[in-house]
C-alpha cells in the first residue's frame, strides 16, 4: 500500500510579481499552489523546463546568441553597404 506524503516548500519573491501572478492565475481558475504543483509535474513530464525561457526583448537563448554572432559577423565584414541593391547585387554574384 503505498502512503502520500506531502512536502512543503517555501519560495521568496517580491511582492508586485506574486500579486500579478496570483491575479492571472485566478482569472484561470487556479491558485499559486496548484500552479506551482502542475509546474512540477510538467517539469517531470518534459525532464526539463516546461516553457522556452526568453531574454527582456523577447528572443530566445539560442536565437539570441544567433543574434548577437550576426551583429559580429556585420561589425568585421570586410564590406560595407549603403544601399541594399548593392547587398543583394553582392550576394548574388
Amino acid at each position: 500500500m503505498s502512503q502520500k506524503t506531502d512536502s512543503q516548500i517555501q519560495i521568496r519573491i517580491d511582492a508586485v510579481t506574486k500579486k500579478k501572478t496570483q491575479k492571472i492565475l485566478e482569472n484561470i481558475g487556479l491558485d499559486i499552489s496548484s500552479a506551482v504543483r502542475l509546474f512540477f509535474k510538467q517539469i517531470i513530464n518534459t525532464g526539463g523546463l516546461p516553457l522556452e525561457t526568453r531574454d527582456e526583448n523577447g528572443f530566445t537563448l539560442k536565437k539570441s546568441l544567433e543574434l548577437k554572432e550576426a551583429i559580429i559577423d556585420a561589425r568585421t565584414a570586410k564590406e560595407s553597404f549603403k544601399k541594399s541593391g548593392d547587398l543583394i547585387k553582392s550576394l548574388l554574384a
